[in-house]
């Protein structure tokens, strides 16, 4: 690992630290943007960065604890993407507050398995919290980078994420192992955010808009390109928001960035989407 990419992982783990405590205050918990990537018909929140907001129909968080509604700091909603099937066993990348993977052990029900991986000692201490007081009993939460599942080959039906992958400084590994974790046949399935074109160079080195879900999202031609390389087969991505020009200037100000001369090569080129692939059986 490079100085750099440690010195990411350490900006990312003490941003979703903090998250977590918030959340286990009892207090909303943003850190993904300033934008809303989520259907009309879903629930309105009072959060400042609606890019994590709006992301679950109504009633679907009706019975899990506060405290995993609070700290969801996702993009989408990849627990209806993946359409998950009694007695599957499912693995969310970056699993925060526990949110997709409580609402994914619902769906495969008690003769499936739901775990959670994700780096950040105060997320996965808040994700068991959430799954004791919710009385989940089929979920697990690991402690590891999702570069380096901690899950043997062929060891799950779905992958999801939310929101995680554009903050991982090594995609093509990530990708990689979920590639490995999948049994074959396996279905990834992941909400994320994706780039169509190019962002200024001042965009993507901005640690602070890394952090924020933008400068680290992938290109959606190169993403749909890693799928393939790494294995995976019929990939595709679904955008479910483009961002306007107002949601790039929201971007541009969000990470200090000079807004004259950037907003024009922002407005538009950053999405959030569904991305699916298969492993090949």
């Amino acid at each position: 690992m490079t100085t750099a990419d440690s010195e990411l992982v350490t900006l990312v783990r003490e941003r979703y630290g903090r998250a977590a405590r918030t959340a286990a205050e009892g207090k909303s918990a943003s850190s993904c943007g300033p934008t809303c990537c989520a259907p009309d018909d879903a629930v309105a929140t009072d959060r400042p960065n609606a890019i994590t907001s709006n992301l679950y129909l109504r009633g679907e968080t009706a019975l899990l604890p506060e405290a995993a509604v609070l700290a969801s700091l996702g993009c989408g909603n990849p627990t209806m993407l993946a359409e998950l099937k009694p007695g599957e066993t499912v693995l969310d990348l970056g699993s925060g507050g526990g949110i997709d993977v409580l609402l994914s052990a619902r769906r495969v029900g008690p003769t499936g398995k739901a775990y959670g991986v994700d780096m950040t000692d105060e997320m996965l201490a808040l994700a068991r919290r959430n799954a004791a007081e919710a009385g989940v009993a089929n979920v697990e939460f690991l402690k590891g980078r999702i570069e380096s599942i901690p899950l043997p080959d062929h060891s799950v039906d779905v992958i999801i994420s939310n929101c995680v992958i554009n903050l991982s400084g090594d995609k093509r590994r990530t990708l990689a192992e979920a590639f490995r974790v999948l049994k074959p046949g396996g279905r990834f399935a992941v909400s994320d955010v994706v780039v169509r074109g190019e962002l200024p160079p001042e965009v993507r080195k901005n640690a602070e808009l890394w952090v924020g879900c933008v400068a680290g999202a992938l290109e959606e031609g190169a993403f749909l390109a890693l799928l393939r390389e790494v294995g995976f087969a019929s990939p595709t991505i679904e955008p479910t928001r483009v961002y306007d020009v107002e949601d790039a200037r929201s971007f541009l100000e969000e990470g200090g960035i000079e807004i004259a001369s950037n907003l024009e090569a922002m407005s538009g080129r950053v999405m959030a989407a569904f991305v699916r692939a298969t492993k090949p059986a």
